[in-house]
């Protein structure tokens, strides 16, 4: 079944891409259907944020149907995903001993046929360095990994996700990942495409020169390189998985995932760049959107201590020198850095900066002199008085 899922992602020029649930969501209103109950008690996870993807993956992955059945369900779901009262169509589990009972109005192959008119690409994880990292990181790469199915089920559906290079040690160090239904293979991922028809790729590299654009999402699949802690002998290692694929005649387009055109503060775990790249794809996000949606606080405070050092104003007062800047900064950063005031706080500590009002800053400003020291403008006031008048102004 799997080889049928990746068929459809090749061989279509449409460029729409939706979520599964949105596909699974036009098929039911076709027939007439509003809502959807459940017979299972796992189908969907009544804690899940989709449930209409829940149950989507479940029929796509043939472990049930929708079926017309004769008492409303308890529960139900709209196809927005809110729940509502009970509805006379429900997923029913193919195990289930009242199935044969029931009507059946949707299927497998009835959103496989669907999906078809879709071009959905490919998603490979390339573990071709493997052996650079040490038994910690491997294990971190295996994690990663493991997320990414999760990941990609959440937007479209876990056959899309291939993982090249695998050995017998990334399959027991991925307990998480459900190695039968991932698609792994221990042949190259030049060997992969070719078996596959695929000739152009893209490749998500730091150290590409162009940004990832919507010009690129034409391609038949994406390559993310299976490595973390890019230190090291690990540096440059994915700019080497494109000169690999260009040798064995794959033409590569390498892109780079940025905020603001820098790619500090960009989330750099596998499973995080794999749902950057979803979201462009799908919620048809910005790059700053999707980046802003998965970036945690430890990384926008890695972006801010390279932009606070942009901003500063060097003071010397009394012979010692301070680094001040605008308050209003914090506010400014917000906006496209996932970052609280505590962050703010934290990463003017530790630069040692100080934060003054704007207005503040600019009447110090006007009660200092001006001077070129070391070959850098300082603004100088001799007393510490002038200072403190200045600072309760």
């Amino acid at each position: 079944m799997r080889k049928n899922f990746k068929s459809v992602s090749r061989f279509h020029n449409s460029m729409s891409m939706k979520k599964l649930s949105e596909i699974f969501s036009e098929i039911l209103i076709k027939r007439g259907i509003d809502k959807v109950g459940s017979l299972s008690k796992r189908i969907p996870n009544r804690e899940s944020k989709n449930p209409i993807q829940d149950i989507a993956i479940a029929v796509l992955e043939n472990k049930g149907v929708i079926a017309e059945i004769g008492n409303p369900t308890a529960l139900a779901w709209d196809l927005r995903g809110n729940k509502t009262k009970g509805a006379k169509f429900a997923f029913v589990p193919l195990n289930s001993k009242y199935l044969s009972k029931f009507s059946i109005v949707l299927k497998s192959e009835d959103i496989m046929r669907e999906l078809e008119k879709h071009n959905y690409p490919l998603f490979i994880i390339d573990l071709m360095h493997w052996e650079k990292h040490t038994l910690k990181e491997k294990r971190k790469v295996a994690l990663q990994v493991a997320q990414s199915y999760g990941v990609i089920r959440d937007y479209l559906w876990g056959d899309l996700l291939n993982v090249t290079w695998v050995n017998e040690e990334f399959k027991k160090l991925a307990g998480g990942l459900p190695i039968e239904r991932v698609s792994v293979y221990e042949i190259s991922t030049a060997d992969f495409l070719k078996k596959e028809g695929i000739d152009e790729v893209i490749l998500l590299d730091p150290r590409a020169e162009e940004d990832l654009s919507r010009e690129d999402f034409n391609v038949k699949a994406f390559i993310i390189g299976g490595i973390v802690d890019m230190g090291g002998t690990k540096k440059g290692t994915t700019t080497q998985i494109g000169k690999i694929l260009e040798e064995s005649g794959i033409k590569v387009r390498r892109r780079k995932i940025t905020l603001r055109g820098d790619i500090f503060g960009v989330p750099d775990r596998i499973n995080h760049i794999l749902e950057i790249v979803l979201k462009m794809l799908v919620e048809d996000k910005s790059m700053e959107e999707a980046i802003l949606d998965v970036q945690a606080p430890i990384q926008a405070r890695w972006r801010l201590r390279k932009e606070l050092p942009k901003h500063a104003v060097r003071f010397l007062i009394d012979g010692k020198k301070f680094l001040v800047v605008e308050k209003e900064l914090y506010k400014e950063f917000s906006e496209w850095l996932n970052i609280r005031w505590e962050d703010f706080v934290q990463v003017l500590r530790e630069l040692n900066f100080v934060a003054l009002e704007r207005k503040r800053l600019h009447h110090l400003k006007k009660i200092s002199t001006f001077r070129l020291i070391n070959g850098k403008g300082h603004w100088v006031l001799l007393t510490k008085r002038a200072a403190l008048l200045c600072y309760n102004c």
